[in-house]
């Protein structure tokens, strides 16, 4: 995997002249007990989550250093990173690992003008993830529970946020990990139980 990443970011700088902007978004998940989980499908969702974001991070952050330029690194993560998730142990392990990366990266990175920043996003309304998680009415009812600010996220609202961050607008940020889950890793996570509405 690492030699596939390393010739991608060589095919995408020879057709583009540069890489300014790399988003780690790959992501792999399934709700599992930590003690039904098996070492392969632990292997396979830390491969693609924390292995695969390092693999990209170091193939085109070697590129933004030898350009002199600098870059922008975004990496896509989630909130259980902190709070750990039942039933997504291999996902919130790897996706913990990423933030320390984030904030390693930003430091060891900086002096080549090179920022690494993350978004946690909460759920998000989204053919994928989304129609797994919840992936009937009372499951949806449920997880809305959980978000005070009583709706799920959208993909745009992610997507100016992602802009921001990697623009010169957010010039002195670096580090960070900016969460966008309407104060839901606030109370009881993603996947706990619905949340007391007084």
């Amino acid at each position: 995997m690492p030699e596939q990443v390393e010739r991608l970011s060589e095919e995408a700088a020879r057709r583009l002249g540069s890489i300014d902007i790399l988003v780690n978004n790959a992501a792999g998940n399934f709700i599992c007990p930590a003690e039904k989980l098996s070492p392969n499908g632990w292997n396979a969702v830390v491969d693609i989550v924390l292995n695969g974001a390092f693999y990209c991070s170091r193939a085109v952050g070697l590129r933004m250093i030898e350009s002199g330029r600098g870059g922008n690194i975004l990496n896509i993560v989630a909130t259980y990173a902190w709070t750990g998730g039942p039933g997504t142990i291999h996902s919130a392990c790897a996706k913990a690992g990423v933030v320390c990366m984030t904030r390693t990266l930003a430091v060891e990175w900086a002096p080549y003008k090179i920022r690494v920043n993350a978004i946690a996003p909460g759920p998000v309304e989204t053919e994928g993830a989304g129609s797994k998680l919840w992936a009937t009415p009372e499951a949806r009812r449920a997880m809305l529970g959980t978000v005070p600010r009583g709706r799920i996220g959208t993909p745009e609202e992610i997507a100016r946020a992602s802009a921001y961050l990697v623009s010169d607008y957010a010039d002195f940020v670096t580090g960070e990990v900016l969460v966008m889950d309407g104060g839901q890793w606030l109370g009881k996570g993603m996947f706990g139980e619905e949340r007391a509405r007084r």
